[in-house]
């Protein structure tokens, strides 16, 4: 009489495990969509921004522009104040990473940088580096804070977080040994304030031309002279 031929039972998975695997790809693919999206509207915001000022640019013409709907954007970013804000949050660091300022490659490396001068004319090309990204949409939203409450909010909000930034960038060439005798963390704060400034961009890359190369050596250079002791 004939063996019979045993066929080895197949392994079921446990309840539950592949459902949870797809669950789990279908979430990573569904975020990666929605950071996909979130860019296309700040990169269709910024273009009508500019083409359109401020006022000029309505919810409603950035989600049709960008194919989505006004309630993704309200989900997004809260308002037209807010979409603003993070148009100008992306160009100050280049990307949508969830990385904090002060944790950023540059910063990072700026500020274990020993020599004072390498450090304040690294800075500057930084500052000419970023002045096309980030110039262009300040003033937007300066122009407009003279009229609009929303936009001076955003305005105000945006130079705090400058003054913030360079109060610890102040407080740091200080405690470094870096600064003058006879300057101060305040002093030195504003000096870093003014020259990264919207406005001083403004009147030397717009309105006489410079490169954005030029003016972050230039730069650099004024923050060695106005804030280091000469070369011994």
């Amino acid at each position: 009489m004939a063996a019979v031929k045993r066929v080895p039972a197949k392994k079921v998975p446990a309840k539950g495990a592949g459902e949870r695997s797809v669950r789990g790809y279908d979430a990573s693919g569904r975020r990666e969509q929605a950071r996909l999206t979130r860019l296309a509207v700040l990169d269709t915001a910024r273009r009508l921004f500019l083409e359109t000022g401020y006022a000029g640019t309505t919810l409603s013409a950035v989600a049709k522009s960008a194919g989505v709907s006004v309630e993704t954007i309200y989900k997004a970013f809260g308002n037209k104040p807010g979409l603003v804000k993070a148009i100008f949050d992306v160009a100050v660091v280049g990307d949508d990473a969830p990385v904090p300022m002060l944790q950023r490659e540059f910063v990072r490396q700026n500020m274990a940088e020993p020599d004072p001068r390498k450090k304040l004319a690294g800075y500057g090309v930084h500052v000419g580096e970023v002045g096309p990204r980030t110039g262009p949409i300040l003033l937007v939203v300066r122009d407009a804070a003279a009229a609009d409450p929303a936009a001076a909010e955003v305005w105000a909000k945006m130079q705090q977080e400058r003054l913030t930034g360079m109060t610890v960038f102040a407080q740091h060439l200080a405690t470094s040994g870096h600064l003058r005798d006879d300057v101060s963390v305040e002093q030195a704060r504003d000096v870093l304030w003014t020259h990264n400034s919207v406005e001083l961009w403004d009147l030397l890359v717009n309105q006489r031309g410079w490169s954005n190369k030029r003016f972050g050596q230039w730069v650099g250079e004024q923050l060695i002279a106005a804030l280091l002791p000469p070369r011994e």
